[in-house]
């Protein structure tokens, strides 16, 4: 795609507004080319007053055609581990780097999830900007690697950082930059690990407890 058609989704955020107005702009965005074939735009959900952000990579295919995040299985697991983290869910916000669905192929009825790009994380950068702003969160659990490299570059590896509290980083711009960034496994990989699955998920938790810790 030509740089000239990826313009980037600032002249779609508003001046003005909280995160109601933030979603309803959304729908509007064409700051790159994901808007054609995904069903809407899904900025986060979770109150205004949130001290701890949820940050995932993109909506998936359930995701997509709900226009809320964290809905399908990845959510679920989600769900389970932050209770017992003992972080209240209605606590926390939850939103993705990018907000519109990538997919490559379908499967039955189901569209296959494909990674997005770099230039799509840089075009959707102003959205998650003025959802910090907004949120001005205390700290941000990061989930997942295509996030973390997609925030820190393509060195980072989540095996590497996960569980460890790091700053946020200067190549995302962000107004009001939260406290600390804590790198944490995508809930999704539970799903694909196998005899490892319930090693992942105490993973998960334990990380999830720190950001509890982190917050008090």
């Amino acid at each position: 795609m030509l740089e000239e058609e990826r313009p980037g989704a600032q002249q779609w955020v508003p001046a003005k507004g909280g995160l109601a107005a933030l979603s309803r702009a959304a729908q509007r965005c064409h700051g790159c080319e994901l808007y054609r074939d995904a069903t809407q735009a899904v900025i986060g959900a979770g109150p205004s007053d949130a001290r701890l952000v949820l940050l995932g990579e993109q909506p998936g295919d359930q995701e997509d055609r709900a226009g809320a995040p964290f809905v399908g299985p990845a959510g679920r697991i989600l769900d389970s581990a932050l209770a017992d983290a003992g972080i209240a869910k209605e606590d926390t916000y939850v939103t993705n780097m990018v907000k519109h669905f990538r997919f490559r192929s379908t499967r039955g009825k189901q569209r296959i999830h494909q990674s997005p790009t770099q230039a799509h994380v840089i075009a959707c950068a102003p959205w998650l900007e003025a959802e910090l702003d907004l949120l001005r969160p205390t700290g941000v659990v990061l989930l997942g690697s295509t996030a973390g490299k997609a925030l820190y570059g393509p060195s980072f590896r989540v095996g590497d950082s996960r569980g460890v509290l790091t700053s946020w980083p200067d190549r995302i711009p962000a107004s009001h930059p939260p406290e600390w960034v804590l790198p944490t496994t995508h809930p999704s990989a539970i799903l694909r690990a196998g005899d490892r699955r319930h090693e992942v998920y105490a993973g998960l938790v334990d990380d999830l407890r720190l950001a509890a810790r982190s917050l008090a």
